[in-house]
């Protein structure tokens, strides 16, 4: 099934995972899958394993699982930063023989201690690119405060909107904790001719490390309510970790009440965490 046809009559409600690391057990994430089912996603991503994931759980292995055992959408990542022409008509044959029908075309972040391929500079490139070579529905990052490396917002959705031209029938967004910067954003999207869907991107604060790792890598903000949470709670993880599920839960829902067109939840791998939020919102 193609992810877009989702987007019809329902606010969309997604996962993301990722491959193992080498030190964890591949159990785990088909142990993470299974829990992760019971919660009935409308799909889960799966974030590109390259090199460093367990061998038997790459990328291309988990979304088969997801759709084969737990009758689940799967979308794969596929940055193009390190690829090569060849190397992603390779990707396209494997998901195309595993069933995997739904692709998120990324840039890739960059790597200081290798210089990257020539072949694609820009998700754009990567997404026109699968266009031309497959039949796969093909989804695309945003940020709703900008691309750390864009000099502005404004243009920033002017390269937005070459993916979309490029292909992209839908969007996720980056994680963000201030709502009224995704509202902006839609707003600007629409004055920009963006009329494809658009997820938002929620990642609970569960440790004040990994969550400050993450805001460094993709530019968002902390709120001052947030950022006030944090230092109340900072000798105390558990009840941050609490504080922060209840953040990420009134986010969640304010976006639902103002028409969000899906919510994706980074879990971390966490499916306690998910179920913990997704049993919070249900109506």
């Amino acid at each position: 099934m193609k992810a877009i046809e989702l987007f019809k009559d329902r606010t969309v409600y997604s996962f993301e995972v990722f491959p193992p690391k080498p030190d964890v057990p591949i159990e785990k994430i088909y142990e993470t899958l299974a829990a992760l089912e019971t919660l009935h996603p409308d799909f889960i991503s799966v974030t590109y394993g390259a090199g460093g994931s367990v061998p038997g759980a790459s990328t291309a292995e988990i979304c088969r699982t997801i759709q084969e055992k737990h009758h689940t959408v799967a979308i794969a990542h596929l940055p193009g930063i390190n690829e090569t022409r060849e190397s992603v008509l390779k990707k396209l044959a494997q998901f195309k023989a595993l069933g995997i029908e739904n692709i998120l075309a990324l840039r890739g972040d960059r790597n200081p201690n290798a210089a990257p391929k020539d072949d694609f500079h820009y998700a754009s490139e990567l997404i026109a690119f699968i266009r031309e070579h497959g039949d796969f529905d093909i989804a695309a990052a945003c940020y709703p405060e900008g691309h750390p490396e864009a000099p502005d917002l404004d243009t920033d959705i002017a390269h937005l909107k070459e993916k979309v031209q490029a292909g992209a029938s839908h969007l996720i967004s980056q994680l963000f904790y201030r709502n009224k910067d995704f509202y902006v954003f839609r707003e600007k999207l629409a004055a920009a001719g963006i009329s494809v869907p658009v997820e938002a991107g929620i990642m609970p604060v569960t440790s004040k490390k990994s969550i400050e790792r993450m805001v460094s890598l993709c530019g968002a903000s902390i709120p001052k309510r947030l950022a006030k949470l944090m230092a109340r709670y900072a000798d105390d993880p558990a009840s941050l970790k609490a504080a922060g599920l209840e953040y990420a839960i009134e986010q969640i829902m304010d976006l639902r009440e103002n028409g969000a067109d899906g919510i994706h939840l980074y879990t971390m791998n966490n499916p306690d965490v998910a179920r913990y939020i997704t049993e919070a919102i249900a109506e």
